[in-house]
């Protein structure tokens, strides 16, 4: 059973989601589950994981009433203030929530620092109270923070977003090789096959770019600890919904059926503690 595990929805404000500048037109509207069930379906894929897109309780809010209000989207992993004093208090509260799953923050926007920060680290203490997981994203070059930060945590669940977001088209250098060997090595750590294409020059690519980024990532976390994400509508800027999926599901064409189960849903059922009964919607 497939789950697309990394996906957004949005009301376009283009105040808010400045991100999403003059360059991404084909992202500069609203996207809301209407919009991705028809590719779900058409793709046999049974739900998703609804990953914040902003930093604010009012994008949690939002992300959790579409979670209750559609039956595919299974989870969600929204924001909270990692650093508020009330932070234990947040989390009680969202937990509360059968659809909040786990938590994460822009740290690609951050200093490389940021996971190094005592007051950031504190808050991330707290997501195991709460069974609650941590989404890192994050560049390349912040890899090194992202591997201290989860070495102070061996019980806290994680997944590195995008692969930690590599420069595709310039290829893999020794410096983040050694990187994701090392982040792999820590059993709670989780990486996400998801975000490749948008990863690359000019929004141009070929599927032998991916390959030897997926040879590492494979042989790194092993089948046990990835999980397939589409980005979408991210991933709209360089591919359709069809043609990312098409580069895992072909590049894991010939793994046992036991492992192309897990690496496009099982993984993700465990890792986001997803009831089974919830697959069957």
């Amino acid at each position: 059973m497939t789950i697309d595990a990394h996906q957004h929805f949005w009301q376009f404000d283009p105040i808010r989601d400045a991100w999403i500048d003059d360059t991404m037109h084909v992202i500069r509207k609203d996207f809301l589950p209407q919009d991705l069930q028809p590719l779900l379906k058409k793709h046999g894929v049974a739900g998703c994981i609804a990953i914040q897109a902003d930093q604010s309780e009012k994008e949690t809010e939002f992300l959790l009433k579409l979670a209750e209000d559609n039956a595919f989207v299974k989870g969600v992993v929204g924001w909270v203030d990692l650093i508020a004093e009330d932070l234990e208090q947040r989390l009680a509260y969202y937990s509360t929530n059968q659809f909040f799953k786990g938590v994460r923050h822009i740290a690609q926007g951050e200093a490389d620092d940021y996971f190094l920060r005592t007051d950031v680290q504190q808050g991330i203490r707290r997501l195991s109270q709460f069974d609650l997981t941590y989404d890192i994203l994050i560049y390349a070059h912040q890899l090194p923070a992202a591997i201290a930060l989860v070495r102070s945590f061996p019980n806290q669940r994680f997944v590195v977003d995008h692969m930690a977001k590599p420069k595709i088209s310039k290829g893999i250098d020794a410096t983040y090789k050694r990187n994701i060997e090392e982040i792999a090595s820590f059993s709670n750590v989780y990486c996400k096959l998801s975000g490749m294409v948008t990863e690359t020059k000019d929004m141009t690519w070929t599927i032998s770019d991916f390959t030897p980024f997926l040879d590492l990532i494979i042989t790194s976390f092993g089948p046990d600890r990835l999980i397939y994400g589409s980005d979408w509508p991210v991933c709209l800027l360089a591919a359709e919904y069809q043609a990312q999926l098409s580069i895992i599901k072909n590049y894991i064409s010939t793994f046992s059926d036991n492992d192309q189960t897990k690496i496009m849903g099982g993984n993700a059922f465990n890792f986001y503690n997803l009831k089974m009964s919830e697959s069957l919607e």
